[in-house]
């Protein structure tokens, strides 16, 4: 490799990696609050939860690493350009291979990682991510006789003990079941306790009384001396560990068990699937010919109407919007597994095709316009808006 190659590849590996770690850490952030009632609610230690949290990263790379890549390249070209350093190699002589070479092997670089890490160590990660959330689910036993705790046991279910009592007895028991279209339950208990016998658990309830309201305002309140409530529906539900098809290997997915009853439901998600993960690493080749071709020609800046950045991560986002449908759609229409293909072939080869002839790639002329103006009202407005802020702030002074 030349030293200008070597050059070229170490400065946008170092703006590749920059911006890697600052998308997956915004991206990282998201999905782990989103995941925070699992302490919340299931009243799990920091330690699981952050063990959780850590299993996320894998399913986010594969999506993260091409816009890394394509804001790497796209930066890196842009200040060469600003630099002068595009229009010196070209006076040179060198050849436009001389940039695309060493952008291409870090884009394949890149590729090789989201392969690895979308078929190897991503399905292996959901699977302990989906086990440990079920295991800190499974002990709802614990969950419940936790004193002055209003737990959510299920969709539109609620508990609360108001404390624990000698003999293993629980006082003060509150219920609120929502779960029936139309009507609302409200048990209050003045005490009670769990009783297991085998899988069983029953919330035996002793001297309270249930609240039911309907919809149209309708109110009953019927008293009872004991009442069973049965918790092993729940119990046996938060333990089984459900597995979708993204949480199976590809080696699964390439031969389902007959018995999954995801896949005798489904059938096509899983083949979906597949396609998705047997294309999905192409976007980091795919992001970079398309960075390429918005900015790797030297030119003035008088020509550049959008900065390039701005021009090949929309162009990106647009493409990977292409894939992200035509996926979507693979899951109930086999037919679409060819766009799934398709998309990164034929971006691949609209970009291939603006850099072998030369050429830029480019926003339409009237998008282009339409910023320009829109940058420029801005930037009025906002310069208007600091004038009559320093007005009013010296005639308060004056008169002060």
């Amino acid at each position: 490799m030349k030293v200008v190659e070597r050059y070229i590849m170490r400065r946008a590996l170092a703006v590749f990696l920059a911006a890697l770690i600052w998308t997956l850490a915004i991206v990282w952030t998201t999905q782990v609050l989103a995941r925070i009632d699992l302490v919340t609610d299931s009243g799990q230690s920091a330690l699981t939860f952050f063990e959780v949290a850590a299993l996320i990263i894998p399913s986010i790379v594969p999506v993260v690493v091409p816009f890394a890549l394509v804001v790497a390249v796209a930066q890196t070209l842009s200040a060469m350009n600003s630099d002068s350093e595009l229009a010196v190699l070209n006076a040179a002589g060198a050849s436009r291979w001389t940039i695309v070479r060493p952008i291409m092997l870090l884009a394949l670089a890149a590729s090789v990682f989201s392969f690895a890490v979308d078929n190897g160590v991503d399905p292996y990660a959901r699977q302990k991510n989906r086990e440990l959330v079920a295991s800190s689910r499974a002990d709802l036993l614990s969950l419940i006789i936790q004193e002055g705790t209003f737990r959510k046991i299920d969709d539109g279910l609620f508990l609360q003990i108001g404390e624990r009592l000698p003999d293993n007895r629980l006082g003060g028991i509150f219920v609120a079941d929502s779960r029936e279209e139309g009507v609302n339950l409200i048990y209050y208990a003045k005490s009670g306790a769990i009783i297991e016998s085998g899988d069983e658990r029953v919330l035996m309830m002793n001297d309270g009384v249930i609240h039911r309201k309907t919809l149209a305002g309708d109110l009953s309140v019927i008293r009872f001396t004991s009442y069973a409530f049965d918790l092993s529906a729940f119990m046996s539900a938060s333990s089984e560990v459900l597995l979708l098809p993204k949480d199976r290997t590809t080696q699964y997915l390439l031969n389902p068990s007959p018995n999954d009853k995801m896949f005798q439901k489904r059938p096509n998600k899983y083949l979906a699937e597949v396609h998705q993960r047997f294309s999905e690493w192409s976007y980091s080749l795919v992001f970079a010919l398309i960075a390429l071709a918005v900015a790797g020609d030297a030119r003035s800046h008088r020509e550049a109407r959008i900065h390039p950045l701005i021009t090949s991560i929309a162009i990106a986002l647009f493409v990977r919007w292409l894939g992200f449908f035509a996926a979507g759609k693979a899951d109930n229409i086999p037919q679409y597994a060819y766009m799934v293909y398709g998309v990164p072939i034929v971006a691949s080869a609209v970009a291939t095709w603006f850099i072998v002839s030369n050429r830029t790639m480019e926003l339409p002329v009237a998008w282009a316009d339409w910023m320009t103006n829109f940058a420029g009202r801005f930037g009025d407005g906002w310069s208007a808006l600091k004038l009559r802020f320093a007005r009013r702030g010296a005639s308060g002074q004056g008169a002060g």
